[in-house]
């Protein structure tokens, strides 16, 4: 299966599909405030284990930070 992650063409093997929380454990995003969209709609991470990502979808993993 072949996506995008963040702009980054990404070939998954052996899988047609995958979850929004598995490609975020297969990826190491482990980051606690994070915004995700797929296809460019916002997705909420508590929906994250029943959102399935498939071949030739977008997926943006965006990091929020704090500062100052």
């Amino acid at each position: 299966m072949e996506i995008t992650v963040n702009h980054i063409s990404e070939v998954i093997e052996n899988r047609t599909t995958i979850t929004i929380s598995e490609l975020l454990r297969y990826k190491n995003f482990t980051y606690k405030m994070i915004i995700i969209k797929l296809n460019g709609n916002v997705v909420k991470r508590e929906e994250g284990d029943s959102i399935i990502v498939s071949h030739g979808d977008n997926v943006q993993v965006i990091h929020l930070m704090t500062g100052g």
